[in-house]
């Protein structure tokens, strides 16, 4: 027998089990109708052995032939045993009719026994191996006190005094059958309980793309040990329950259970089926609600009308008129959710929803590629344009919990516009399967859509990189003007300084004369002022593009910049990290950080700032905030503020300018630059 995570096929079996099943199932209809036993509640359990033959065999068919699974097989031993169940009721019929015909009483008892392997299975082993991943110690420990438990229910049932399967006549056995026997429901019905929890508590753990069908699945499990609720209690609190409550809650299971075991099994093979099965399961649950419906309504009016009456059955047909539309929608809403989970939503809005999140070129590529992978259940697609280096030929899982890497080759198509091709988008089946015909011919539909994306994407890469450009330039121009500055207005503004002290020196013998003196303070007023202005040319020049830019990066220069205005009465905390940043996008933010620093010196009236960098949620967030008078509502954009949001927008980037976030009773000012990620 196949391990729980085996993905091999069994394809002869499942045609086995398809025509073994659906056989039997046919012959049990056929043997009814000729039969045509007056009805009785306990004519129901026929149904549902009926029901469970056709409908696990159908299952159990669809899923061999994908994934030889030990819940696969599970569910063919439970559709075999309920046809062969069936089976052996009906021809008990047609003998009870005709009692000349054969029927031996180990044929028509194999109802007792036939069921109860793959029956008992469902309901306290196949939970504990959904989804399929590896087993735990516990689902292991929970696996085997089930497999023993069906194995004691089995010897139970197979030496059950009226059928005689096995005739058992030694004392010591029958007395220790007649102290199990009467536990065999109760521990049924706590063993299916516990599995029920299971499968909610691993609902619960794992991640939300991976929980579609396993609540269904836990019903269903519910659904099954509640069936036997009844018989279990009935040793210490009988209950009087009608006899149509047992098979009409294991009917009611059926639409349950045999669903979410076949799409959480086969999970991403289900796509080539996803059509026929969201039909059949539509057409079936609600074909099955509505007969419950009608029979449980039914019975219950018939308690309260006269026997011969026909209203019962009037009112509920009339009911089920009224109600069919809006049952089939609520049936194929929640059908679909079984089916695809999250994927349930159009792929134009799993795109969407993750283009809403990104706003740069390659993320929404890469966006764009995430939502057509999940949608379509592929491995991997992406998204490459033109001159980029094509991606691996077998390219990784997209997340930690993803789909294993495919290894067949991908389908390409050729991204091209009206006039030259701009990429080629590529899409990976998931391991061991090949491309669904559905998911061929919506890459292909949506090609045009995703080539516009890549136009865009391109343009907006051509954009950030002429932004870059001019930006370099500007910090080109920026050097040059240091420059300019620094080696030779300064030191001519020096050298002239020096000049007017040597003529001042010159004068000082002839400080008698009035006039000699006027000039002489005039001279000195002119060097203290040159001397002035040359600092004040070092410190433009410093300003432009400091030196520490170019040897260590932004924060020794925001250090240096804290102890220039620490000399001018300005305390200036610095809180940020060590960042090695493009020159361009160091220089920008160096530059809007200084003024701000300037503009909270000059006009803000505070002896204190501060400076703030480091990674958000939305890229690098660089903040200079003060408890100042704040810039006022009506306060026009000095050159200062339109230098800086000229910087940011050069990098690509967002600049605000509005009061600070303090319990001042000042408002404050803050400038708050965000630098997209993808940008540095």
């Amino acid at each position: 027998m196949t391990s729980p995570g085996s993905d091999r096929r069994s394809p002869v079996v499942a045609w086995t089990v398809l025509t073994v099943t659906s056989g039997l199932t046919a012959a049990s209809v056929a043997a009814w109708w000729v039969a045509a036993p007056p009805w009785h509640p306990w004519l129901l359990y026929s149904l549902v052995d009926l029901v469970v033959g056709a409908g696990y065999g159908v299952v159990a068919w669809l899923t061999l032939l994908r994934r030889a699974h030990l819940a696969a097989w599970i569910m063919a031993a439970a559709g075999v045993g309920g046809s062969v169940s069936a089976a052996a009721t009906c021809w008990a019929m047609i003998v009870h009719r005709w009692p000349d015909l054969w029927g031996p009483a180990q044929l028509l008892d194999a109802a007792d026994w036939t069921r109860v392997p793959g029956f008992y299975a469902l309901i306290v082993v196949l939970p504990w191996l959904l989804p399929a991943r590896p087993l735990s110690r516990a689902n292991r420990i929970a696996i085997g006190i089930g497999t023993a438990f069906i194995a004691l229910a089995q010897a139970c049932v197979l030496t059950l005094p009226r059928g005689n399967a096995i005739p058992l006549t030694d004392p010591t056995l029958l007395t220790v059958r007649a102290a199990i026997e009467p536990w065999r429901e109760p521990v049924l019905v706590l063993l299916g309980l516990a599995a029920a929890g299971g499968v909610l508590a691993r609902r619960h753990a794992v991640p939300a793309g991976q929980r579609h069908g396993l609540g269904w699945l836990a019903v269903g499990t519910l659904l099954l040990s509640l069936a036997f609720l009844p018989l279990a209690l009935d040793p210490v609190l009988p209950l009087s329950v009608p006899v149509s409550f047992a098979p009409l809650v294991l009917l009611g299971a059926q639409a349950f259970l045999p669903a979410s075991a076949l799409v959480v099994l086969l999970g991403h093979r289900l796509r080539d089926l996803e059509p026929t099965v969201r039909r059949t399961l539509v057409w079936a649950l609600t074909t099955g609600i509505a007969v419950g419906v009608y029979t449980g309504g039914v019975l219950l009016l018939s308690t309260v009308t006269p026997a011969s009456s026909a209203v019962s059955g009037m009112l509920m047909t009339a009911l089920l008129v009224a109600a069919c539309q809006p049952l089939r929608r609520w049936v194929r809403h929640r059908v679909d959710r079984l089916v695809h989970g999250d994927a349930d939503q159009p792929l134009i809005r799993q795109v969407a929803d993750r283009l809403s999140t990104t706003d740069r070129g390659r993320q929404m590529l890469n966006a764009v590629a995430d939502g057509i992978a999940d949608s379509l259940w592929l491995a991997e697609v992406t998204i490459t344009l033109t001159g980029e280096p094509p991606p691996p030929a077998t390219p990784r899982p997209r997340r930690p919990h993803g789909p294993p890497a495919a290894a067949g080759p991908p389908l390409t198509i050729l991204l091209a516009g009206p006039d030259k091709e701009v990429g080629v988008l590529r899409a990976w089946p998931r391991a061991g399967e090949r491309l669904a015909r559905r998911a061929n011919t919506v890459l292909v539909d949506l090609a045009p859509v995703v080539t516009a994306l890549a136009e865009l994407a391109i343009a907006q890469g051509d954009l950030e990189r002429s932004r870059l450009r001019l930006a370099h330039a500007r910090d080109e121009e920026r050097r040059k003007l240091r420059r300019d500055l620094h080696d030779e207005l300064g030191p001519a503004l020096s050298g002239i300084a020096l000049a007017l002290a040597a003529g001042r020196n010159m004068l000082h013998q002839y400080r008698r004369f009035p006039e000699i003196a006027a000039a002489d303070d005039l001279l000195e007023r002119l060097v203290t002022e040159v001397d002035r202005q040359a600092v004040g040319v070092r410190d433009i020049a410093r300003d432009l593009r400091p030196p520490l830019l170019d040897d260590g990066g932004l924060l020794p220069a925001l250090h240096r910049l804290r102890e220039r205005y620490a000399t001018a009465g300005l305390t200036v905390l610095v809180r940020a990290p060590q960042l090695n940043l493009p020159d361009a996008i160091a220089t920008a933010v160096y530059g809007i950080v200084s003024e701000a620093v300037r503009n909270a010196h000059r006009h803000a009236d505070v002896d204190r700032c501060t400076i703030e960098v480091g990674s958000g949620p939305d890229g690098l967030e660089v903040c200079v905030a003060d408890e100042g008078v704040g810039t006022g509502a009506s306060a026009n954009a000095g050159v200062g503020t339109r230098s800086m949001r000229e910087r940011a927008e050069g990098i690509g980037a967002e600049l605000t300018i509005g009061p600070a976030s303090t319990r001042s009773v000042r408002p404050g000012t803050q400038v708050r630059l965000v630098l997209p990620g993808g940008t540095w």
